[in-house]
């Protein structure tokens, strides 16, 4: 297949490109600078180029990170790089000569917003706070390319499980000096994925065509905190008592500390019927192994 993949240099994007060239695929990965053989484009300035998009597929990861303090200029900038960029992705497919067939766009569970022990299917209302703003307009930017033909699959993904950035990354410092344990009071749920199945959901989703719409995700069996500190603690050899008061997280990042501190009880419905085959169903599995990675 011939892929276009937006955010190649993010936590996601360089294993996803790696994988679908081991299994033989063409990737062309689109970037703002177009160093190291990609293709330049700037999403909030001009639509991508049509005949980097033609092909088979688009994958569309790029995003700007919402791991900062959310000021107002964060905040436009974080809704702009989904909103505005989608919007430009999708007039230069609109344009490409052959238009791709399918699009999947990356999403976050924090469509949902804060909603405790309640489970969230595919099928579950959008929450009501900024981020889940976010997540809704991003998600029908990306399902506005439907029209034009496309195939779209919307992954809302959890906190990827890989050692060398993201939210695990973050925490490691922590847990490593025993210092770790459960965030504001520990009983908010983590809906989380091994890194290795999310590139492996959306390789699913490129080649079976029952993977359109919304699409969770996560790993089969989201933890409460408590229960994800005291796992990451095992797997460091490491104790994880240490309370985090959720005070203290709201003076260090402000608005930001939703991420860690609200509850999303996500449910892989739609992988499990369709017959997607998780290689680490459990979060200690899956953490020892993200652990192990050079």
């Amino acid at each position: 297949m011939r892929i276009a993949l937006s955010g190649a240099s993010g936590l996601i994007g360089g294993r996803l490109a790696a994988a679908l060239r081991a299994r033989g695929d063409e990737v062309i990965e689109l970037s703002r600078s177009g160093k190291n053989g990609a293709v330049r484009w700037d999403p909030l300035s001009e639509p991508a180029p049509a005949a980097a998009l033609a092909g088979d597929a688009v994958i569309h990861l790029a995003g700007e990170s919402i791991a900062q303090r959310w000021t107002t200029a964060a905040r436009e900038a974080i809704r702009a790089s989904r909103t505005v960029g989608t919007a430009n992705l999708l007039a230069g497919i609109e344009a490409a000569q052959p238009r791709p067939r399918v699009l999947l766009s990356a999403n976050a569970v924090g469509y949902y917003g804060n909603r405790g022990d309640e489970p969230l299917t595919e099928s579950s209302a959008a929450g009501e706070d900024w981020l889940a703003s976010v997540c809704v307009d991003w998600e029908q930017a990306a399902m506005a390319a439907t029209p034009l033909g496309l195939r779209v699959c919307v992954l809302r993904t959890g906190v990827v499980l890989d050692r060398t950035g993201g939210a695990l990354a973050m925490m490691l410092p922590p847990f490593r000096l025993g210092v770790g344990g459960p965030v504001a009071g520990g009983r908010q749920y983590v809906s989380w994925i091994h890194g290795d199945d999310l590139v492996g959901l959306y390789v699913a989703a490129l080649e079976d065509e029952r993977f359109a719409g919304p699409l969770n995700a996560v790993a089969p069996a989201p933890v409460r905190n408590a229960e994800f500190a005291k796992a990451l603690g095992r797997a460091l050899h490491r104790p994880a008592v240490a309370p985090v008061p959720a005070v203290a997280l709201h003076l260090l990042y402000g608005a930001m500390a939703a991420i860690v501190t609200d509850s999303q009880n996500v449910v892989a419905e739609r992988a499990l019927a369709l017959g997607f085959n998780f290689a680490y169903p459990a979060v200690e599995l899956a953490l020892r192994d993200a652990l192990s990675r050079g």
